[in-house]
């Protein structure tokens, strides 16, 4: 018998994909995930799984005319984010920004060129496509400065560089990795970082989450979010401003708007964009800390359907996602929990396997585990040494 459910491709399919997964069923979806890893996790929530790399444009545009799907979805990469915007524009799908819209809001040099030009904070910074051309220019801006990919996510290829000297390697090491090989150079700054998750209708922040971020051995990834976010209220109040005027200056769609910032003397400057769903979990997050169904309200946006009902709900208390990370490399023996920390434990997604190899401490991660706690102070105080608290033992 023909399956007469709508279709919805899933440029994507990894374990923080799963929510996407389950909220595009629970709408009525037959759901189609794709990417060129058929072993990875989420996979097993779709309806169908094709393989077709969610980074190739075309490759996800044939695809999703092969199936004809009526929605199109991204996955918790930007690469993805892009490829489902042109094809959305090619295949008159709704639901997506411009393919040009979705380049300027997900590539980092342009993004940065976007927001000097018109008046939003972020870090002072130039674009390169010539590493000849960036040692020229680079002196023209105050050290220490980051030297970024600007097309990746995750610190992949970033370097922290405190001298002029420093540079050369950095600049080959960010060209080489970047897919675009472009790099952008911006001038370091000082400050707590934090995620803000903001969903727009009709071009209006309806509802949005600020957290805490925290980090491990990677100075670039994320390793732990935490709730509420510890900001003045008129921070917030400002990246709800800066992203209502970016959605009218870029005449963005509805649907998620999420920013990474550093809070700098009271003041946000933010310093990644994205407008697809975060890794790691963390619409999961959302939901288990503010009771909002975060994932259906991606997958109706990208779906081109009526948001109107999403408005605003705070944390319900103090909560952590934490992401588990080993300290040091081996083979996975264990994942020990303090007894301490055991009562605070809401849920966990652990995939590790005894005997798995864990080769790069800075990336690995072993599952994810959401913790609500009584107070601020315990928040911060166990989030802080969460990796003590819960301690990978490799041999």
């Amino acid at each position: 018998m023909e399956n007469k459910k709508k279709k919805l491709l899933l440029a994507g399919g990894g374990y923080a994909d799963i929510p996407l997964i389950r909220a595009a069923k629970k709408l009525g979806y037959y759901v189609i995930t794709s990417g060129n890893r058929p072993e990875e996790l989420g996979h097993e929530y779709s309806d169908e799984y094709r393989l077709a790399d969610f980074s190739d444009k075309e490759a996800i545009r044939k695809l999703a005319q092969e199936l004809n799907v009526s929605a199109i979805c991204a996955c918790c990469n930007d690469f993805s984010a892009l490829s489902c915007a042109y094809t959305a524009e090619k295949l008159g799908l709704p639901g997506h920004d411009s393919y040009d819209v979705a380049q300027v809001i997900h590539y980092k040099d342009r993004y940065r060129k976007f927001a000097a030009e018109n008046g939003i904070a972020t870090p002072r910074a130039l674009g390169f496509s010539d590493k000849k051309e960036a040692l020229s220019q680079v002196a023209s801006l105050a050290f220490p400065v980051i030297v970024k990919p600007v097309d990746l996510t995750g610190g992949k290829g970033m370097s922290t560089v405190k001298t002029i000297e420093e540079t050369d390697k950095a600049l080959e090491r960010a060209f080489s990795i970047s897919r675009m090989k472009r790099v952008v150079v911006e001038e370091f700054i000082e400050g707590t970082r934090h995620g803000f998750s903001a969903f727009l209708v009709g071009g209006k922040v309806v509802f949005y989450f600020s957290d805490n971020e925290h980090y491990f051995l990677n100075p670039y990834m994320v390793s732990a979010a935490s709730v509420p976010g510890l900001v003045p209220e008129a921070a917030k109040r400002q990246l709800c401003a800066d992203a209502e005027k970016i959605a009218s200056l870029l005449s963005l769609k509805d649907g998620i708007f999420h920013v990474q910032y550093i809070l700098r003397a009271g003041e946000p400057v933010i310093i990644e964009i994205c407008r697809r769903a975060p890794g790691d979990l963390y619409v999961r997050f959302v939901e288990i800390a503010t009771g909002v169904d975060y994932a259906s309200w991606i997958v109706k946006a990208s779906a081109g359907l009526d948001c109107a009902g999403l408005t605003q709900a705070e944390p319900k208390g103090f909560f952590t996602r934490h992401c588990v990370m080993s300290a040091a490399a081996g083979r996975m023996e264990d994942v020990v929990f303090d007894q301490s920390i055991e009562k605070n434990i809401v849920e966990k997604f652990m995939w590790w396997k005894k005997g798995d190899v864990i080769s790069d401490v800075l990336t690995a991660k072993c599952g994810i585990v959401f913790l609500r706690f009584s107070s601020s102070d315990e928040m911060l105080d166990k989030t802080e040494r969460m990796q003590e608290l819960i301690r990978v033992v490799t041999r």
